[in-house]
């Protein structure tokens, strides 16, 4: 099906810290143009776990599309029937925005690009507002399907659709964009921070990319709090950015229960190795602030020392680089190989005579 669906947030801030959000449905046709304009109130903070691809809040489902883009027309029904229960018109205003005529056409957002004198927070921000740009799915149905056991090859090949299409995104799928955006950035190492959040009897969940630059802290992200997206590389340590989080959430009147961080993640976008999206697990309510601290402190030595192991062993190299280096070796041992039996030598002696001819012949490339 052609239709693609496109979401305008527009938010107010009520005293408190509450945020009454408001946003406007748009549906985007190939085949007809423009919109519909209508007023909706979004689902509360309900993110897709690590395992499920439904979640429930007050007995509403959080769709995940699993069938790709262009939208069935199964999960096209389904995603409209969903916004009919959360809206105040219900189906009249389903009915009144399905019925247009035409559509006008929705700006896509840009793809910052940068230059080599650009610093690394000036990027890392270009990239906040790019996704921001792309504006949150308040449409209870989530476009893009994020399979965490994934190969980190095929989520950078879902993390270029999402830019193709430039539709609205969930925090789950905010950070494999920010992967794929920060990808070859020096200095830059990226991990997953997820949450738990209990609020009026009901459990949240939130994930954002956490950022390491410059012995600094910081993370990137989706959420309609702007508080619970997007922190800048300022925070000393970790702990300085979980209790910067956890401040956050407490002005949204949210507990913090617990917090998973896995390690950092490749640069290198052919990778076929899965993201670690739990490395370490804090229960905050059985943690003290001094034990919480050692284990954020025992994490990030962690990820240092992933980071000095891969430096220190050479990453495998590439086809072209491994049968150019194996030629010569296979040239030289070759004649040894057609000698036979009766012409054995001791393993002294062979070992002196091969490295005469390696020294003799010096290095060749076959062709």
């Amino acid at each position: 099906m052609s239709e693609a669906f496109c979401v305008e947030s527009r938010r107010s801030v009520m005293p408190g810290g509450r945020g009454d959000g408001a946003f406007f449905v748009r549906r985007r046709s190939a085949s007809v143009g423009p919109v519909s304009v209508e007023r909706h109130t979004p689902l509360r903070e309900v993110e897709q776990d690590e395992d499920g691809d439904e979640e429930f809040q007050d007995g509403v489902p959080f769709y995940v599309n699993r069938g790709g883009l262009p939208v069935d027309e199964a999960t096209w029904d389904r995603m409209w029937k969903h916004v009919a229960k959360i809206h105040p018109e219900g189906e009249k205003m389903v009915q009144r925005i399905r019925g247009m005529p035409y559509l006008p056409k929705i700006p896509t957002p840009c793809v910052p690009t940068f230059q080599l004198s650009t610093l690394v927070p000036d990027r890392l921000e270009a990239i906040q507002r790019y996704t921001r740009e792309l504006q949150y799915n308040h449409t209870g149905t989530q476009f893009f399907e994020i399979k965490k056991n994934r190969p980190l090859t095929g989520l950078m090949d879902l993390a270029r659709e999402m830019i193709r299409e430039s539709l609205p995104i969930k925090c789950l799928e905010a950070v494999i964009l920010g992967i794929y955006l920060t990808n070859g950035m020096a200095g830059v190492e990226r991990f997953p921070i997820s949450f738990k959040t209990q609020f009026s009897g009901s459990s949240f969940r939130h994930i954002v990319l956490g950022i390491h630059y410059a012995g600094r802290f910081g993370s990137l992200g989706m959420s309609r709090r702007e508080d619970l997206m997007f922190k800048p590389p300022v925070c000393r340590t970790l702990l300085d950015l979980v209790l910067e989080f956890e401040g956050s959430y407490r002005r949204c009147w949210h507990s913090l229960k617990k917090v998973k961080i896995g390690q950092y993640v490749s640069h290198d976008p052919h990778s076929v190795e899965q993201i670690e999206w739990k490395h370490s697990v804090l229960d905050l309510d059985r943690l003290s602030r001094d034990e919480l601290r050692r284990e954020l402190e025992r994490h990030a030595r962690d990820m240092r020392l992933k980071v000095l192991k891969g430096a220190a062993v050479p990453s495998s190299p590439t086809r072209e680089r491994r049968k150019d280096t194996s030629s010569p070796q296979r040239s030289q041992s070759s004649p040894h190989r057609r000698n036979g039996r009766s012409e054995r030598r001791s393993s002294g002696e062979k070992k002196a005579t091969e490295q005469k001819s390696v020294n003799d012949v010096g290095y060749q490339i076959r062709v």
